[in-house]
């Protein structure tokens, strides 16, 4: 393919008054001119440069691209199905199943669980999504370190009254002390977001963990509380895992994660 130097050289025209242009990128004449006939042509359009080649796409049925999609699939779904959010409301209907919670009537449960929902679930939902209405926040999803401030702020304050309306009904100290122990997780990753970004997913993931095993600590745990706390630890990996996979988080960010949200959690659950 010839190529076209116009860009590397700039036009030399000739000192004669009959419109001849001579230069070294004419294709009809040269530095020092052209004797023939052609030279007096006007020259030829340039030819368009070179477009650069799109890289060939792979075929669907590649096994590779596949797996690609398949991983982004599960991935979305870990990040969604265990998002922050939510982790209170598994922690409650956790603690009611396999704790001497368990003798509580079904009618008790479903308003507490539905009242942690409204504070926990409900409320920063629609704050968060206020704030990306107003242009604070780009992405509900928070992925931008700058951005997670006052969603932060907005968490702990919910953890917070959570943790308030557990032991203002009287609920066991523990159950009171894993909400305070969300707030002070939610404390340290808005401080340590100054600088850096850790992975708020596998903090509150490994709350669920910590609780678990302070219910199994309790010393009266329900006979499934093993199942649930493998499962939970499995999904803890799983998550770490799909966030690193999303490129949300590195690995030591997520491990930090862990660190922050199993410490929080088990430390104030142990308070009596």
């Amino acid at each position: 393919m010839p190529i076209d130097t116009s860009s590397y050289y700039p036009e030399v025209p000739s000192d004669s008054g009959n419109g001849d242009s001579y230069s070294l990128n004419s294709r009809g004449g040269g530095l020092f001119g052209d004797s023939s006939a052609s030279a007096h042509e006007p020259d030829p359009a340039p030819l368009p440069p070179p477009q650069p080649e799109r890289p060939e796409r792979r075929p669907k049925d590649d096994g590779s691209t596949f797996g690609d999609r398949l991983a982004d699939g599960i991935s979305h779904f870990l990040s969604w199905a265990l998002v922050p959010l939510l982790m209170p409301v598994y922690g409650l209907i956790l603690a009611f199943g396999l704790s001497i919670l368990d003798v509580a009537p079904m009618g008790m449960r479903v308003v507490f669980t539905v009242i942690v929902a409204a504070i926990d679930v409900l409320l920063p939902m629609l704050l968060i999504l206020l704030l990306k209405r107003l242009g604070v926040v780009s992405d509900i999803g928070l992925n931008g370190r700058k951005e997670r401030l006052i969603p932060y702020i907005i968490i702990i304050a919910c953890y917070a009254a959570t943790a308030w309306f557990m032991h203002f009904k009287g609920a066991p100290m523990w159950l009171g002390m894993f909400f305070m122990g969300g707030a002070l997780g939610g404390l340290i990753n808005m401080l340590i977001n100054f600088r850096w970004k850790i992975s708020a997913h596998s903090a509150g993931i490994a709350g669920i963990v910590a609780l678990l095993i302070r219910i199994e600590k309790d010393g009266s745990p329900e006979p499934e509380l093993f199942f649930w706390l493998i499962l939970s630890i499995c999904l803890a990996g799983l998550l770490g895992s799909a966030r690193v996979w999303l490129g949300r988080h590195t690995v030591w960010q997520v491990l930090a994660g862990y660190a922050v949200g199993f410490c929080s959690v088990f430390f104030l659950t142990m308070i009596r």
